[in-house]
């Protein structure tokens, strides 16, 4: 006769053996229901609830491995990218990942200042107001002073959990762009790594921080965004002290335009939605194009609404420094998106490097669209949420060969800020905001001739007498 532990061994192989057919039948039984639901709005409450229920287990996976998967959840759960039901539940992962416990916090903040919390701060919270994937943030207040400041520190053993996850994502790569993927993700993945190498290191984010906020200060009479101030001697690679800015996640001004009984579809909701836009765009144009110098990480969990709708830009840990090559081509390439130029498009693909090979008979019409899809924030009429991989896309059309690694930060913010856009109900176009920067900057690189920047200034001062603003913010 059988034991029990010989029956549970075969009701596990069984279990195994048949998982991959209850899985398929699971499948096929579901679009067959929605295939003979015919009421429309039935049919769109039972893809939701399957939205629902696979929000939860990425969400559940990306927070039980942690490190870079709570970036993967980050780049996932974008509205023009992920269904409704994805962005609700993945947003969270932005500045809600599972936080270090705070006795083990205050061990790391006393062995890198080299004296006790207590000494050190009048009050320190030991809730987190935040945690993400490398650090979480606490509220405090320094001895002797009134004002409050933000006290970064790095989840310990973090670095090898995260840079193990980025090696076995590079081997992913190299299989993918063999197979289906026609785009050189290997260039992509080894750019992460570095990027995400220097976000261990917050002495190096503390330069970039005042870096950045010299710069929006020299370059307008009012900065579009705010930037922290740091605390010079309290700042070492694991923690970082720096002004604490009041305000609220950009995520919450919906509640928070509700909350004080305004329409959130109306004129008031909508003008100070643009406002938050335009300055994100503003100070992202200036950064990129005039300065080559910029934040590359504007997800949601970095930007906070202050008082006015002023617009605070957070955590400086992913910064890059573009070469000038890079950073005037890519201002060509702004021109070209921006004037609908499919020629010069195609020409600032070569000078920029990117390396495509055709398989498609209107290749520079597809090459364009490439460009509009990778490098502007503009989403197609009646298009709510982008499939780059489809059949009929253009990644499908073009393989990209090569794409500089450099470029990739440029590549995740614009559609980082196609997201919020998104998000927030404005359709825009960032080439179109960025042009008279761009062709400022190639102005002053010798680039553009000053009887050509002028002819260009004064047909577009024609178009928009004859017909109104054309650029939605």
């Amino acid at each position: 006769m059988p034991s029990l532990d010989d029956l549970k061994g075969c009701q596990e192989k069984l279990s195994t053996h048949f998982r991959p057919l209850q899985r398929s039948f699971q499948f096929w039984a579901f679009q067959l229901r929605v295939c003979f639901e015919k009421d429309v709005q039935k049919q769109e409450a039972m893809w939701e609830r399957q939205h629902e229920l696979a929000a939860e287990k990425l969400y559940n996976m990306c927070s039980d491995l942690g490190g870079f998967f709570l970036k993967i959840a980050q780049i996932i759960g974008k509205p023009d990218l992920a269904p409704a039901a994805w962005v609700r539940r993945l947003v969270t992962l932005c500045d809600q990942a599972p936080a270090t416990p705070f006795d083990v916090v205050q061990v790391v903040v006393e062995g890198e200042l080299g004296r006790s919390v207590d000494e050190l701060f009048e009050r320190f919270d030991t809730d987190p107001i935040g945690s993400a994937s490398i650090a979480q943030v606490h509220r405090a207040r320094l001895k002797g002073d009134k004002r409050d400041v933000v006290v970064k520190v790095q989840h310990p053993g973090i670095q090898d959990l995260m840079m193990t996850d980025i090696r076995n994502l590079q081997a992913f790569a190299l299989y993918m762009q063999k197979t289906d993927i026609k785009f050189d993700l290997y260039s992509v993945t080894k750019e992460m790594e570095k990027q995400i190498g220097y976000e261990f290191d917050f002495k190096r984010e503390a330069d970039a921080m005042e870096r950045i906020r010299h710069f929006l200060h020299d370059n307008n009479k009012k900065p579009p965004v705010g930037v922290p101030r740091v605390i010079r001697d309290m700042v070492t690679r694991r923690v970082l002290v720096m002004e604490y800015m009041d305000g609220i996640p950009i995520l919450k001004v919906g509640d928070e335009i509700a909350k004080r009984g305004i329409n959130p579809g109306g004129k008031i909701a909508t003008a100070a939605k643009q406002n938050i836009l335009k300055s994100l765009t503003l100070a992202y144009g200036q950064m990129i194009l005039k300065s080559g110098f910029f934040h590359a990480d504007p997800h949601p969990g970095n930007i906070l609404i202050c008082k006015g709708s002023e617009v605070a830009l957070l955590d400086y840990g992913q910064v890059k420094d573009l070469p000038n090559d890079l950073r005037l081509g890519y201002a060509k390439l702004v021109l070209a998106i921006a004037d609908n130029d499919l020629l010069r498009a195609a020409e600032s693909y070569r000078e920029l490097g990117i390396d495509t090979l055709s398989n498609c008979e209107d290749e520079q019409k597809e090459l364009f669209k490439l460009a509009q899809t990778m490098f502007d924030t503009k989403l197609p009429p009646g298009v709510v949420m982008l499939q780059p991989f489809s059949e009929d896309s253009s990644i499908k059309k073009i393989a990209v060969q090569a794409f500089p690694e450099e470029l990739f930060s440029v590549l995740r913010t614009v559609h980082l800020l196609r997201g919020l856009s998104v998000g927030l109900g404005i359709n825009y176009s960032c080439a179109e905001q960025w042009r008279p920067i761009a062709e400022e900057a190639l102005y002053l690189a010798g680039r553009l001739k000053g009887k050509d920047l002028e002819t260009r200034r004064h047909r577009r001062g024609l178009i928009r007498r004859t017909f109104g603003s054309l650029v939605g913010l």
